[in-house]
């Protein structure tokens, strides 16, 4: 397991972060400049922060206080970086593997070879290579010398859908390695990481399994930068612990929600809303309880589903096979549900 506590200074740059990664795949997504390299290259030695302690298992990596600072040979982190244009394949593995006995370069390179499907590649430049190969070769040779930690920087991108795919299988295949995977693309990388890790501007905020941090927000700063939520403001109108109920005032509407332990009457909040959990009706009737009457501004096509986008920057959710029949409906419902009412 790793456990890093980083800290570093650059000029207009503050990076200040504490966090663990388990065998399996982390994903660390965060905006551009916002220290996701950075922290890749401090793992790994090729940058020294300026406190800190980092462990990996039971070695100490670096720590700022005892001035322990392993040079990055010597620290078996393995960083997925491009491959040396001038050396095929199995030149750039053995380059990796460089101080191993001849024989067991010789087996680590054969068998590396054949675990990342390369066998057929292993003669050609990478110039030479096509599909997702040059990517399986650079991960071919950060396993060589088999790492206790895989690092990589942004992986996935270009990448076509199905090549995507079978990066995140061979990932998944690395049993026992802690995988720290950084992007600023989530949605083509959550669907693989066990844990996720969100970062801006040199400050995480938010970290815990996928599921948990992209359902539940931990603050609307995490919930703007996730995108997959929109958020309200309301007021706290009633409580009722003996319901497990309580009234919001939202969009110069009430509406009933769960109720909200540790909130006050009078509590102005902000509604974290998944716009999957949201329901879009044909208005046809006076508004039931938690609908509302909102204006249609937009529609987003998907693949599978069709995001309606309304006035006060609310957005529903649909399966397309439920909107077609609706898609000349000018008059709209959007109905919150009161277990969607999550709160800030």
């Amino acid at each position: 397991m790793l456990q890093a506590r980083l800290k570093h200074s650059l000029p207009g740059f503050s990076l200040d972060v504490a966090f663990e990664c388990r065998p399996g795949i982390s994903v660390l997504y965060g905006p551009a400049r916002s220290g996701k390299s950075l922290i890749l290259q401090l793992l790994t030695g090729l940058a020294t922060p300026t406190a800190g302690r980092v462990m990996l298992d039971d070695s100490i990596l670096f720590d700022g206080e005892t001035q322990v600072n392993l040079a990055p040979r010597l620290r078996r982190c393995g960083l997925v970086t491009p491959l040396f244009p001038h050396l095929t394949v199995t030149e750039n593995l053995a380059f990796a593997a460089h101080g191993l006995p001849a024989r067991e370069r010789a087996r680590r390179i054969k068998e590396t070879l054949d675990q990342l499907e390369l066998t057929g590649a292993a003669n050609r430049l990478p110039a030479a290579l096509t599909g997702n190969e040059p990517l399986r070769a650079a991960l071919a040779r950060a396993l060589i010398r088999t790492p206790r930690l895989l690092l990589l920087d942004e992986p996935a991108h270009g990448l076509a859908p199905a090549h995507r795919q079978e990066l995140y299988s061979i990932l998944r295949s690395l049993e026992g390695v802690p995988i720290l995977l950084a992007t600023a693309d989530l949605e083509s990388s959550a669907e693989a990481a066990q844990s996720l890790l969100v970062l801006e501007r040199g400050r995480l905020l938010q970290t815990g399994p996928t599921r948990q941090v992209l359902d539940h927000p931990a603050s609307a700063d995490a919930a703007r930068l996730l995108g997959l939520h929109f958020l309200l403001p309301a007021e706290i109108l009633a409580l009722d612990p003996g319901r497990q109920t309580s009234r919001l005032r939202c969009l110069d509407a009430e509406l009933t929600g769960p109720y909200y332990p540790g909130h006050l009457l009078g509590d102005r909040v902000t509604l974290c809303l998944l716009p999957s959990a949201l329901r879009a009706l044909p208005r046809s009737a006076t508004p039931a309880a938690n609908q509302l009457p909102l204006s249609l501004e937009s529609i987003a096509e998907r693949t599978q589903t069709v995001v309606l986008h309304f006035a006060e920057g609310v957005a529903v959710e649909i399966p397309r096979p439920a909107f077609e029949p609706l898609r000349t409906t000018r008059e709209w419902l959007v109905e919150l549900p009161p277990a969607a009412l999550s709160i800030l």
